[in-house]
């Protein structure tokens, strides 16, 4: 039990870790990011009951409907939602990068404690491959969120409302991409791979420019 859970658990802490270690400028509180972490973690049981639900009530009809454009967005919008009320606001979101580490820092949580369900009910066998493919993409979506966080709160202009919607229409459009290539049975094998090359360069992009406006934040602060 213990190696399945560590096993379920190191893929998500592992690229939480990544992450902050790429931010040389800045470091954020552990604290605050465990918390963000932690927020991650509880979405995932609505998350998974309103599924649920749905699921046995055949509430909706279309396999495309409901495993990939209603998955997608509900997963996208729980983990948004947390952001805008929770993080958005707070105090030791103060500078662009944090919108990076925040992002995939509540999709970590959600992506472990799904991964933690998923391993205990398949077994260990399956740990490579979520690691490779779900737990880093919603890493990946978090970093897209976050990256668009961080431009509307430092946003010096009137598209403060643009990046808002950004950040959760962006992963939400990748999230949609991404489910509708597992539903090619036989196929989605060769379409996954180069869309998560295309994700993980996307989302390393939007890390790179985050650390610009990072910097060039700095700078008008005199903290540089």
């Amino acid at each position: 039990m213990f190696i399945l859970l560590s096993a379920a658990v190191a893929p998500g802490l592992a690229l939480l870790s990544y992450f902050y270690l790429r931010n040389q400028m800045a470091t954020e509180p552990r604290k605050t990011l465990l918390q963000s972490f932690f927020f991650g973690t509880l979405i995932t049981f609505p998350i998974m009951f309103i599924q649920y639900v749905v699921k046995e009530e055949e509430a909706i009809a279309n396999p495309f409907l409901a495993n990939v454009l209603f998955s997608s967005g509900l997963e996208e919008f729980f983990k948004w939602l947390v952001i805008l009320t929770l993080i958005f606001r707070h105090v030791e979101f103060d500078d662009p990068y944090d919108g990076i580490l925040y992002g995939a820092s509540v999709s970590l949580g959600f992506a472990t404690v799904e991964n933690v369900l998923y391993l205990l009910t398949f077994g260990i066998d399956t740990a490579l491959m979520r690691a490779i493919l779900p737990v880093s993409s919603h890493a990946l979506f978090g970093v897209v969120m976050g990256y668009y966080y961080g431009k509307s709160k430092f946003a010096k202009n009137d598209k403060q409302t643009e990046y808002l919607v950004l950040s959760l229409f962006a992963p939400l459009f990748l999230h949609i991409i991404y489910n509708s290539i597992l539903t090619f049975e036989g196929y989605w094998v060769y379409l996954i791979a180069p869309f998560m090359f295309f994700l993980w360069w996307f989302a390393l992009r939007k890390v790179k420019l985050a650390h610009q406006h990072l910097v060039q934040h700095l700078f008008e602060q005199n903290k540089i």
